[in-house]
């Protein structure tokens, strides 16, 4: 494994003239498809840089100076390592999500333009980043839909502040999740002022939490547990009693079936439920019920036969 600390640039802001100062003194550079403890491995793809192509090189490392302030926790690939007229190695640097680079400060930096890398890379055979690129924008794209799905299913006066709740976060993770409780809080308050009468704002609010039962990618986002949150805020009795009240729609039922699950609801309340919603919970999951609906009344949630 190649230490990034040997070559001493380990302290201070990262920029692009430390960048440019220490490719100056470069005579050839290694690129290699892995993180640093992989690049002996004889079938990793690899290209070498010399001559005028560093200059290239330098300028697509172009860096947003001063950093980003934190470092990824991955070990970061392509490994990009730069050796002097002696062989030595004088630098050791590695990309991050296709878009950073480590190894030239004291915390990661974001390129000024990383696609421009990612096809110069790609032009000279090392593919891997564009295929990642693509891989992330499908991703990106699935995960932005599963959030507009659920701004679209926000109940009446409360559209503005979902949107803040379900913002990304940011890089700045502590400044996002000061941001999100205070989002939550005023939303909180709207949905109490909104619906002050209590079975309707539990059955609302169930509403809205089941959007997130059916959607391909698994797990509660951080939105998804905003609402789980103000459920559990309500009389759990009142809960019982919403969805004894009346016909509970699918979607509904689909909600009641995560927040009856939720380690907050089991470790407080335990699996069991009062009858007759836990036949009418079992019937609706033996109908039309997901595959993690089905994991989860096997394993004994909602009171159900472990059997069945």
């Amino acid at each position: 494994m190649i230490y990034e600390g040997t070559t001493g640039m380990n302290v201070g802001a990262p920029t692009t003239a430390r960048l440019r100062d220490v490719l100056n003194r470069a005579e050839r550079v290694v690129i290699a498809e892995a993180s640093p403890d992989g690049v002996e491995s004889a079938d990793v793809a690899r290209i070498v840089v010399s001559g005028a192509e560093i200059a290239d090189l330098a300028q697509l490392l172009a860096l947003v100076d001063g950093g980003a302030g934190d470092r990824c926790r991955c070990n970061g690939w392509p490994t990009i390592m730069v050796h002097d007229v002696t062989g030595e190695l004088i630098a050791c640097w590695t990309l991050h999500h296709q878009s950073g680079l480590r190894g030239i400060g004291d915390c990661d930096a974001d390129l000024q333009d990383g696609p421009a890398l990612t096809e110069w890379l790609a032009e000279r055979g090392l593919t891997g980043s564009r295929e990642v690129q693509a891989a992330l924008a499908v991703q990106d794209a699935e995960e932005e839909g599963r959030r507009l799905r659920w701004l679209q299913a926000a109940p009446t006066g409360l559209h503005d502040e979902a949107v803040e709740v379900s913002n990304p976060p940011g890089r700045d993770l502590g400044a996002w999740s000061d941001r999100l409780r205070e989002a939550e809080a005023r939303l909180a308050t709207l949905v109490q002022h909104g619906y002050p009468d209590e079975i309707e704002r539990i059955r609302v609010l169930l509403a809205w939490s089941g959007i997130s039962a059916r959607e391909s990618t698994s797990g509660l986002k951080w939105y998804d547990m905003a609402i789980q949150r103000l459920l559990l805020a309500e009389d759990p009795d009142l809960v019982i009693a919403a969805l004894a009240t009346g016909s509970p729609s699918p979607v509904q039922l689909d909600g009641a079936t995560q927040l009856f699950s939720s380690f907050d609801w089991t470790g407080t309340y335990g699996k069991d439920l009062p009858e007759p919603l836990r036949s009418m919970l079992i019937g609706h999951i033996q109908a039309d019920g997901t595959d993690p609906m089905r994991f989860r009344m096997r394993h004994g949630y909602y009171g159900a036969d472990r059997s069945a």
